[in-house]
């Protein structure tokens, strides 16, 4: 319970449920061979924290929601290949550069942010937890008209033992390291974009404070 009332009082609303003061939504908007890709998310905003002060919140599995309050949709009419920028070398060691191959549809979507390797884009199949049931495994309230939002797994994308919830780790889809870049001038809210990267992809980019993560979608060849 500790765990999830310190989270929830993270301004940028890395971690934990934040309802009373809900962050502003974003969309993002690309086209690749005629057919819309579309990312809907929350804006987070720093508030005079340092990026690094947020990251030390996520949880022990180091997966973030990607954004804040409602989960994070990444929505492709057409197949997508998903790989890191040309020109950056990644470890391959459990996850690859690229080549993941996702198919149209409805996706969730998470960062896995460790702590001395490179950042990941996760995509899900799982379309998000209902904040009703979200508060019953995380012991909090919440009022019944948000009940039914759906809302990231914050209780665990991997196993939580603690408050026996299986996690999502099993209907994840798609996993392929960002490349980090810089951001000048300070990005604040956090910020996704989709723009044109040739005449067959996107590059997706996340962006706070100083920083980005990237990767390109490409269409099906």
């Amino acid at each position: 319970m500790k765990r999830a009332l310190s989270c929830a009082l993270v301004a940028a609303s890395l971690c934990g449920p934040a309802y009373a003061q809900a962050a502003k939504r974003g969309t993002a908007e690309g086209a690749i061979q005629g057919k819309r890709v579309t990312v809907d998310y929350g804006r987070p905003e720093l508030k005079g924290r340092s990026l690094e002060s947020l990251i030390a919140q996520l949880p022990e599995d180091r997966v973030w929601r990607a954004g804040a309050d409602e989960v994070t949709i990444l929505t492709t009419e057409g197949e997508l290949s998903l790989d890191s920028l040309s020109g950056f070398s990644c470890s391959r060691s459990r996850r690859s550069c690229g080549g993941r191959i996702v198919a149209a549809g409805k996706y969730s979507v998470y960062v896995s942010a460790p702590q001395e390797s490179d950042w990941s884009l996760i995509l899900n199949s799982d379309p998000g937890i209902e904040l009703g049931a979200l508060a019953k495994a995380m012991d909090f309230s919440v009022p019944e008209s948000a009940a039914s939002l759906l809302w990231p797994h914050l209780e665990g994308y991997n196993m939580n033992r603690a408050h026996k919830v299986a996690g999502i780790a099993g209907t994840e889809v798609a996993r392929v390291v960002m490349r980090p870049g810089t951001a000048n001038p300070s990005v604040d809210p956090f910020t996704i974009s989709l723009n044109p990267s040739g005449s067959n992809a996107l590059t997706l980019t996340l962006a706070l404070a100083d920083r980005t993560w990237s990767v390109d979608l490409n269409g099906a060849r």
